[in-house]
């Protein structure tokens, strides 16, 4: 991925991740910006709210995944406005893939939107590189997931409570972290559900630990 970058741009080396569960959905990342082997910030937030209970996980270019975060973050402000309800997570997820897609030649942006509305309740959507569009009731990006998808596919279950999901979550990036040079510093997760977002934040020196060889 790092290869497609114009010069001077920073790559969002990560690991992101989105959960359904039974009541909402829970978006997770590390925190780790990475200019090659350089650490250009440990404490980013790559969580991006784009709509009261909507929200995306970037990985890819920071400057362009910002970007296409920003426009969809307005029309999905001016739909609220428009049509006097809030958007689906569906809607946003496809003005995500619309961007990505049509402008897929000139951007390294994989994206992950998480969130609830009424229309649907939680609801979990990919977009990877390329612009595709993929409902799925989990998602693991960036650069980190490449080493728990194993561990993702033999412990996701569905209908798992709160407390279950957020422990997934947590271990799964966690996991990564602890493999991926380019992810690391802090877990940032956010608990979306129908009465609203919580943030949870767990320091690298509270992260969950697992054998170390």
């Amino acid at each position: 991925m790092a290869a497609r970058l114009k010069p001077g741009e920073v790559d969002l080396g990560t690991t992101i991740m989105a959960v359904q569960y039974k009541d909402g959905v829970i978006v997770g990342a590390d925190s780790r910006t990475t200019t090659g082997s350089y650490i250009a910030n440990r404490v980013t937030d790559k969580l991006t709210p784009v709509h009261d209970r909507i929200f995306c996980c970037r990985s890819g270019s920071a400057a362009d995944t910002q970007a296409v975060a920003d426009i969809v973050q307005y029309y999905l402000q001016l739909f609220g406005v428009t049509e006097g309800e809030p958007p689906r997570v569906h809607t946003a997820a496809s003005m995500f893939q619309e961007l990505c897609y049509s402008n897929k030649d000139q951007l390294s942006a994989g994206i992950i939107v998480g969130g609830w509305d009424k229309h649907d309740g939680p609801s979990v959507w990919s977009i990877p590189l390329g612009g595709s569009l993929h409902r799925q009731p989990f998602a693991i990006g960036g650069s980190g997931s490449t080493y728990i998808y194993g561990y993702c596919d033999a412990q996701y279950k569905e209908g798992m409570g709160r407390e279950e999901a957020v422990a997934f979550t947590k271990n799964a990036i966690s996991l990564a972290m602890s493999r991926d040079g380019s992810s690391g510093g802090v877990i940032r997760l956010a608990v979306i559900t129908k009465d609203g977002v919580e943030r949870i934040f767990t320091p690298g020196d509270q992260l969950p630990t697992f054998w170390k060889g």
